[in-house]
């Protein structure tokens, strides 16, 4: 195992930024450390995304003996045991993928004390043999990962889940940690009574994932929209959720014909087809999954960099959890909801069939999803205050607030369709009662009399499509249902009779303001380069992560990648102030990332630019050739001085700059001699220059206040 000595600190920072790279906690974070370093039971309410792992690693690193981390998905636990490795830090997972062997060495290294985190699933965990183990060694911490299957409530119930008591009933001082990224109040109180928690802190961070945006596109020609956002992030990882089974497999089989790298995925597939499936997503090997929306991912891939559902899910709760699979890294991504009320009304199908116990609070719950997608107010609003959470101005980053909806008063109009599709006896479809409205002499309305009714043409100043634009809305709404068991007549919805008699008023949005796909901006030069120096990088990334066989994302991340991007860094002291960089990635990949920003840097140079970081490079590259610092000076047409300071500057950030040859030993004595009376305080060269009285340059003053 890949490990890295341990730090003598009890600064939770100090553990963040060795084996981690990042300079400060996220919110949060640290005060969730603390509790459990105070040994308090905790309940963590946070978002995909958030930094929930963070929380209780560190503490398994401070802490002395091996942290139990109970998690539902064998693949998650292995994304998570080969994450951990990379940062130096000890880890593994138990199950029954592994041989004896494999096991029984597990339990030496929990033993002997050697093994930080141990990741095991419920069901392993509540063995008669697994629990005599665990008597044998000494636990810091149990950490308890999708605490909401504890749940009956949650979206996710899991039966072995509630059986987890055991742990504080056996171990009462031990501290538990449980953690979850949807759980509503009710949820969050099952998980501590069913745990057996004592007294324990809660923290709910703010579900407020900024670096999302939020789009909800009309549910027609959804393959052609969704080549067209495709086609505006190539090289990109992405997931497209889907109702059916049958429907991830045409869906993936489609975009294959268009050239984009597809898979499908979902729990029918034969075990050793999966497992394939997702490690080739994960790898970036394929870059679009399409998969269902029952079984989910399961995954802690941090580069998905957008997320599509292409039915409605059934409640927000997994609406969250499953956006919340993009931009786990932080860095911007896009999520895209498409939405017809046909999703709607197979939901309601499925559950009147299953008839569940809470089928109430299931349609509440499928209500409350199907107003999100109906809004046209801030969608970022509406899901925060599902969580009790406020977000007192529009977020700015959905496509309400992007491109607001004019609206205008629709009544009269949804009165005309009621009136027209009540009197043909609520049994024709849409087109046919288009035609009615727009006065048709088609066969088909001529034939069953339609042109005698009173509404018989009540609507010919409106073209055909955009009647079908406000029927679909007022499908949305509920003024209008389809009856699919009557050959897709339209018929009376929940508010029929209300905009009919009850003075219900009815918003409509006007077709050529509908909802559309965004379209990305032009980039300006500076981001059309950063954007080609990152996927330099991202190249590189892969090619290391294929030789490591772990996946990209592991060896660093996207936001990591940008960040390198951004700063260019180009010594390794620089690329210590990346965010996302730690010691011992430092140690694995810092040459190879380097020599490519370097490789980039010295290119744009060639090309007449003058990028950050450039100036030193240049002259490194002239010192690497064996010039002189007078020869580099004049092939530079710089003073000698500015060259010995780069030169300086450059061993001092790890460069192989062999300084003490550049200057005569004597020399260097007397000058040192000089620099003892003086002292070598900012600004202090000119003093020993004029005290020498001009005897030595400026760049051999400098040679040798950077040897001292």
């Amino acid at each position: 195992m890949i490990s890295t000595p341990p730090l003598q600190t009890q600064n939770p920072a100090d553990y963040l930024k060795r084996y981690y790279g990042y300079d400060r906690f996220r919110p949060m974070q640290e005060a969730i450390i603390q509790s459990i370093l105070s040994g308090r039971d905790t309940v963590v309410l946070m978002p995909t995304g958030g930094g929930k792992s963070v929380c209780f690693q560190i503490p398994a690193l401070m802490l002395p003996g091996v942290t139990i981390v109970v998690s539902p998905l064998i693949a998650l636990m292995k994304d998570q045991v080969e994450a951990l490795h990379m940062n130096g830090i000890q880890a593994a997972y138990y199950n029954s993928t592994q041989t004896s062997r494999e096991q029984r060495d597990i339990e030496a290294a929990c033993q002997k004390g050697t093994l930080k985190l141990l990741y095991v699933s419920p069901e392993k965990l509540l063995t008669e043999s697994f629990f005599h183990f665990l008597k044998q060694i000494n636990i810091s911490l149990f950490a308890i990962d999708e605490a909401h299957c504890i749940s009956s409530w949650g979206h996710d119930f899991r039966p072995e889940y509630t059986q987890l008591h055991v742990l504080k009933e056996q171990f009462p001082h031990v501290p538990t940690i449980a953690l979850t990224a949807t759980a509503d109040k009710l949820t969050r109180q099952d998980i501590a009574t069913g745990l057996g928690m004592v007294d324990p802190a809660v923290f709910v961070a703010s579900f407020n994932r900024t670096n999302l945006s939020l789009q909800v596109l009309p549910g027609q020609n959804r393959l052609q929209q969704i080549i067209r956002l495709l086609q505006q992030k190539p090289n990109t990882s992405g997931i497209i959720y889907c109702l059916s089974r049958k429907s991830t497999e045409s869906l993936a089989a489609k975009l294959q014909e268009k050239g984009f790298s597809a898979a499908f995925y979902h729990a029918k597939m034969d075990p050793d087809d999966r497992t394939k499936t997702q490690e080739a997503f994960l790898r970036d090997d394929v870059r679009i999954m399409c998969a269902t929306i029952a079984f989910g991912m399961g995954i802690d891939k941090s580069n998905v960099r957008w997320v599509i559902h292409y039915n409605l899910p059934k409640n927000i709760e997994s609406f969250y959890q499953e956006i919340g699979r993009a931009g786990r890294d932080g860095a911007a991504a896009q999520t895209v909801l498409f939405y017809s009320f046909a999703d709607v009304a197979t939901y309601k199908e499925m559950l009147a069939e299953n008839n569940p116990a809470n089928l109430g609070l299931q349609l509440a719950k499928l209500e409350r999803m199907q107003q999100y997608a109906d809004a046209h107010t801030c969608r970022r609003q509406i899901l925060l205050s599902y969580f009790s959470e406020e977000l007192p101005e529009p977020c700015g980053n959905c496509d309400v607030c992007r491109d607001p909806r004019v609206t205008f008063d629709g009544t009269i109009l949804a009165q005309k369709a009621l009136s027209a599709m009540i009197r043909t006896g609520e049994r024709v479809p849409m087109n046919l009662l288009i035609d009615i409205l727009r006065g048709s002499r088609s066969q088909q309305v001529l034939q069953a009399g339609y042109d005698q009714i009173k509404t018989y043409g009540a609507g010919r100043d409106i073209r055909f499509e955009d009647w079908r634009n406000y029927l679909h809305q007022l499908i949305n709404i509920g003024v209008i249902e389809i009856a699919y068991d009557q050959h897709y007549a339209l018929r009376r919805g929940i508010l029929a009779d209300q905009v009919l008699y009850g003075g219900r008023k009815i918003d409509l949005v006007r077709p050529d303001d509908a909802p559309k796909p965004v379209v990305e901006k032009p980039r300006t030069k500076t981001e059309s380069q950063r954007d080609e120096l990152f996927e330099r990088l991202r190249i590189l990334r892969k090619q290391l992560a294929d030789e490591q066989n772990v996946p990209a994302y592991v060896i660093f991340t996207d936001t990591t990648l940008e960040d390198m991007a951004r700063q260019k860094p180009t010594t390794p002291d620089a690329l210590r102030n990346v965010s996302g960089v730690g010691e011992r990635k430092l140690q694995l990949f810092g040459k190879q990332f380097l020599d490519e920003i370097v490789g980039y840097v010295r290119g744009r140079v060639q090309a007449g630019e003058k990028p950050k970081g450039a100036t030193q490079l240049l002259t490194l590259d002239l010192y690497n050739r064996g010039l002189s610092i007078d020869e580099i000076a004049a092939e530079r047409q710089l003073t000698s001085g500015s060259v010995a300071s780069h030169l300086v500057q450059l061993s001092k950030s790890g460069y192989d700059i062999d300084l003490a040859s550049l200057i005569d030993p004597y020399e260097r004595q007397e000058i040192e001699k000089v620099i003892g009376v003086v002292g070598l305080e900012e600004g202090r060269l000119k003093a020993v220059y004029e005290y020498l009285g001009g005897k030595y340059d400026y760049a051999k003053l400098t040679l040798v206040a950077g040897l001292l």
